[in-house]
């Protein structure tokens, strides 16, 4: 499954060979400096760069979770150091290598600053008050500030907004998703149904929850590195690499995790609990389908903090064990070489 996506990214990589070289300056200056306003892009800061980088590649490789070694433990081989050797390989490959090679799809396609038709996600929409422009420098500078946490004088809507057949009639009010201006806004209760009423706003968000907004604006996660997919030698045939990569990723990773839940129960509450856990971790998958995907990111983001911070703890109270496990296991091994 890693060959079939690395395929796929090589082939978007290399048509768009000419771009490779400025995004790899736009990593190593945005790292450290925050990423700039460009296109329908409002801009981040160093912290929420920071903090989605580290967040993403935890939750990507697992290092320092615990969670692999429930794994690694049950593997056969001499000795538990070469099972770790074996396990440094994980992170190297899924984050030094797949993540590498999707964070330059993305950016030499130059979909990341491109707004899409797109479902506006609750979790990352605000409706705020005012009529604001990307060509508005002063304004632009305003709504960085806000959604970076800085101090702005941008509000909050709180009020009615007439919508005719999806259309809004009214002004005074400027939809934000991921982190761009969305554009041709239409309030729907789905795809196929316009809506034409009073929308009530409180707060910036819609107080009907069966209310859509539907429009162009930024995307991001999986339809973000799909559109990428199809700025290459494969075409739009390039979308269907992520489908099947999501799949292939999706169900082993749903498979380990069964297996580490399925570990925890028997040693917390033993064998008769396993069933109702996996009943549960089913049902689970069932709402994540149809959930905002932001909200199951935030969700993954808690649990992942929840268990690496005692893992780590307890890392650091064998550092000394670890030490001496690794060096007797490399005289052993120049031991065995020898001879």
């Amino acid at each position: 499954m890693a060959v079939i996506y690395i395929i796929g990214a090589l082939g978007v990589i290399f048509y768009n060979i000419e771009n490779i070289g400025p995004s790899f300056a736009s990593i190593f200056v945005d790292a450290f400096t925050g990423s700039a306003a460009a296109g329908g892009f409002l801009g981040a800061s160093f912290a929420y760069a920071f903090n989605r980088g580290v967040n993403r590649g935890l939750f990507s490789n697992e290092a320092g979770q615990g969670s692999a070694p429930i794994a690694h433990a049950s593997a056969k081989a001499d000795e538990p150091v070469s099972e770790g050797m074996v396990s440094i390989l994980e992170p190297f490959i899924d984050t030094i290598i797949i993540c590498t090679l999707t964070g330059l799809v993305i950016l030499s396609s130059g979909v990341w600053n491109e707004k899409f038709e797109t479902h506006f996600e609750r979790s990352s929409m605000s409706i705020i008050k005012g009529d604001y422009s990307e060509t508005n420098e002063a304004q632009r500078q305003e709504l960085y500030n806000y959604l970076n946490g800085n101090d702005s004088k941008v509000e909050l809507f709180n009020g009615n907004i007439d919508v005719v057949n999806g259309e809004p009639t009214s002004n005074g009010f400027t939809v934000l998703h991921s982190r761009s201006i969305g554009e041709d806004i239409r309030f729907g209760i789905t795809d196929k149904h316009k809506y034409t009423g009073i929308v009530e706003v409180k707060n910036g968000m819609p107080t009907d929850d069966s209310i859509s907004l539907i429009g162009k604006s930024l995307v991001h996660s999986a339809e973000l590195t799909t559109k990428a997919f199809t700025r290459g030698f494969f075409g739009d045939s390039g979308q269907y690499i992520v489908s099947i990569g999501l799949l292939l990723f999706a169900f082993s990773t749903a498979i380990a995790w069964s297996y580490y839940g399925d570990r925890a129960m028997i040693y917390l509450l033993g064998n008769r609990s396993v069933m109702p856990y996996r009943v549960f971790y089913v049902a689970a998958f069932f709402w994540a389908s149809f959930a905002d995907t932001t909200l199951v990111w935030k969700l993954a983001a808690v649990a992942i903090v929840v268990m690496t911070l005692p893992n780590l703890f307890g890392i650091m109270l064998l550092r000394k064990e670890m030490k001496q496990s690794v060096d007797d296991y490399w005289v052993k091994f120049k031991k065995d070489n020898e001879q």
